[in-house]
Formats: C-alpha cells, sequence, structure tokens
C-alpha cells in the first residue's frame, strides 16, 4: 500500500465538523497528571486483585421509558436549525423512551475520576451509557466496572465492523460496541516543508529541515503507538524493551532539538499558520483544517498507523441497561448510523452503512475519512491493553519525556 495521496483528501467534505477531541486542547497537562493520579487509584488494580463483579441493579426499563446517556461534545448529528438530535428524536418517536443526552465526557481521565469513586463504591453513577476510547473501555473492563451485553437486545450487533470485532480488550465485543473511529496519522504544511511532502515518522524525528518545528501528541497511545510501528513493531504486541525503544527515539529527538513539542488537539492553529512544519494528526481535526487550507497535507504511513475508537460502554448497577442496549441496537441500523456520520465524518463502525449514504449523500460515502478501503485498514492499528502496572509505568516513562 502507498501512502494516501494528499489530493484524496483535500476531495473530503467538511459539514461543520467539530472534532470530538477538540475539547482536550488546553487539557493536556490536567489529563497527563490525571492519567498518572487514576492509573494506580482505580478499585484494586494496583495489588493484582480486582473487584468483586457488582451485581447488576434491578432493571427498570420496562416501567422507566428513559436511558441516560453521556458523550463527548459535538458528536452527534444536529438540525442547525432547531439544535435537536434528529436521529435521537426518531428514537423516541419510534420506542417511546426518552433520552436524556448529556454532552459531559470532554476527557478519558477526567471523566472517570468522576465515576469511579461510584464505582469502586458498588454505587450507580446516575448513567446507563456512556462512550469511552478504546484504553479506558480496557481500564474499565479490567477494573469490572462496566457489564457485559444482553446480546438478545441488541441484534444488529453483527452489524460491526469485521475489523473492530475481535480487538483484544474486548473479543468478540460482549462489554463494548464502537461509536465511532479514527485513523492517527501525520500532517504538514508545505509552505513551511518547501512543498516535501511528509510521510513516515522518521522524517519527524530525523529530518534536519523539520528541526524545531515538528509537534508529537500528548496522547500516549498514539505517539507511542505511531514510533513503535515506524521501528517495526506491533503496538498490539509489544514488549517493555520495545516500549523503552520508543521512547529512546523519542527523547533522542527531543534532545536534538527536532521536536518543538507535544500536544492535544492545539497543534491545528500552528499547523496552519506555518509555525508548525508537520505532526502527528487526528483525521477529523485534518477535515476541518483542509476545509480552510486545502494545501495542508496529510499522510497514512505506509508502514502503518493508529486506529482508534470511541465505545459505548454500560456501566455497572445502571438502572435502565435493557433501555441503553434498545439505544446501542437502534445506533447499529446501518441507515441511522448512516445520518450519524454524514453529519459528523468520522470512521463508520457499522456495515451497511456507505450503501445508504451512496443513494443519500454520494460524495459521503466516497469520503476516504468516513469509508476508507480495506486496504487501508488492513494497515491499520491498535494499541494493546495493558495492566493497571504497564498503564502507570508507561504513563510516567512517556510523560517524563513529555514535560522533562
Amino acid at each position: 500500500m502507498s501512502s494516501q495521496d494528499p489530493s484524496v483528501y483535500q476531495a473530503a467534505l467538511a459539514r461543520g465538523l467539530v472534532s470530538r477531541r477538540t475539547v482536550m486542547a488546553g487539557m493536556a497537562g490536567v489529563s497527563a497528571v490525571a492519567a498518572l493520579a487514576a492509573c494506580g487509584s482505580a478499585g484494586k488494580s494496583t495489588s493484582g486483585a480486582a473487584p468483586a463483579r457488582v451485581k447488576a441493579a434491578t432493571d427498570m426499563s420496562a416501567t422507566e421509558k428513559v436511558v441516560n446517556w453521556s458523550n463527548w461534545p459535538s458528536y452527534m448529528d444536529v438540525n442547525t436549525t432547531t439544535k435537536n438530535h434528529p436521529t435521537l428524536d426518531a428514537f423516541s418517536k419510534k420506542t417511546g423512551i426518552k433520552v436524556n443526552y448529556t454532552e459531559d465526557y470532554n476527557d478519558n481521565n477526567e471523566f472517570y475520576a468522576k465515576v469511579r469513586p461510584l464505582l469502586a463504591a458498588g454505587a450507580d453513577t446516575g448513567r446507563d451509557m456512556w462512550v469511552s476510547t478504546d484504553w479506558m473501555v480496557a481500564r474499565l473492563i479490567r477494573e469490572n466496572f462496566v457489564q457485559k451485553f444482553d446480546l438478545a437486545n441488541i441484534p444488529n450487533h453483527s452489524n460491526v465492523e469485521d475489523a473492530l470485532l475481535n480487538v483484544l480488550y474486548d473479543k468478540g465485543r460482549l462489554y463494548s460496541l464502537p461509536w465511532q473511529s479514527g485513523f492517527t496519522g501525520i500532517a504538514w504544511n508545505p509552505k513551511s516543508t518547501g512543498g516535501k511532502k511528509i510521510e513516515t515518522v522518521d522524517q519527524l524525528l530525523t529530518d534536519p529541515k523539520l528541526k524545531g518545528k515538528v509537534t508529537l501528541l500528548t496522547e500516549m497511545h498514539d505517539t507511542i503507538g505511531l514510533v513503535l510501528i515506524a521501528m517495526g513493531k506491533d503496538p498490539a504486541s509489544f514488549t517493555d524493551a520495545d516500549f523503552d525503544a520508543a521512547c529512546a527515539e523519542i527523547q533522542k529527538a527531543k534532545d536534538a532539538g527536532q521536536i518543538k513539542g507535544f500536544t492535544g488537539n492545539d497543534y491545528t492553529k500552528p499547523l496552519a499558520s506555518g509555525d508548525t512544519a508537520a505532526c502527528m494528526a487526528w483525521t477529523g481535526d485534518v477535515v476541518q483544517l483542509k476545509a480552510d487550507n486545502p494545501t495542508l497535507g496529510y499522510a497514512l504511513p505506509t508502514a502503518g498507523f493508529m486506529y482508534w475508537s470511541d465505545n459505548f460502554v454500560i456501566p455497572n448497577l445502571a438502572k435502565h441497561k435493557k433501555n441503553a442496549e434498545t439505544v446501542i441496537n437502534y445506533y447499529y441500523d446501518p441507515a441511522v448510523m448512516a445520518q450519524v456520520v454524514d453529519y459528523v465524518n468520522y470512521i463508520s463502525p457499522v456495515k451497511g452503512s456507505k450503501a445508504v449514504l451512496l443513494k443519500s449523500d454520494p460524495a459521503a460515502a466516497s469520503n476516504p475519512l468516513i469509508f476508507p478501503s480495506p486496504e487501508v485498514i488492513a494497515h491499520a492499528k491498535i494499541f494493546r491493553p495493558l495492566t493497571a502496572a504497564e498503564e502507570t509505568k508507561y504513563n510516567r516513562k512517556f510523560q517524563a519525556i513529555v514535560t522533562g
């Protein structure tokens, strides 16, 4: 496979997209500290013993037609006139179930810090479902904080894309299902690179023409993941030695003055202005940036790139579990998910949604950031789940580079 031609991305549509990761800008430092604190404090994980499975609450779904759902901001289809969510409105009309939809999930560690004390104490969080990123889902499953789905209530479970079905942290998707997905690759501003394409991690870390004008991500799983791939290692099966070697490569580039800094989503403005020549970047942000500046380049390295998902989970003691499963099943209808991805422009996790959009919005169906080809998916990598000890150790090592 060759790197994606930037012209392909220039054709990608931007329909008022606000990346769900944009809310992380300015929170990078807070998240870094929170990551360290949260990793060693959940349940009894630091001692190696997981907390006992909490029994499910009495399900009130039959008598209380409601479901409480927390999600990231700007991560749902919106009617720009009424500001309502058309698919949610249609769901309530169809089922009679009211969805209390709250956009209060601004950061994985921040949200975890709010719900962990309740989960650890065996108390209701007040939420029936929420959407967490892969590595946080792995932690929630490891800590026994989320419930297994009753698949009888989710017959559309079979529509999950094959590449997302047997992830290491949840084989067969028994505790989680993807809401939206995306890639982490490389972006560059040609006016700052002299027109040169930047398509490899090696270029980011060693090209002298980029010295002092490169940024990496504060998100450990993305940055370490891309460097591991460049080293010929698989993020799904790396060792301690591999992790240390990746850290050494990043530290070497930092010591040489190659790296300007580490960012959350705040790489976007410097990249657009040219102050940053090249950086690790998320697909959702690039769609927005290229809408204003089509000359910006974006590549998925030929060696491979990171593939992440934000996923539905149902916490312990949720009072409306069946209702939550009914919502999840609804969004795994290809026609419904097609409406969502047509608005948010992330990668659809549901089989059949492309066929729907080929009829209703052919331009969106041809958008490679929403429907990447099987050849592209084959080169995408997912970061392996970590033990509690690994999570603490790796975060400390990575953050020492970021903040040191």
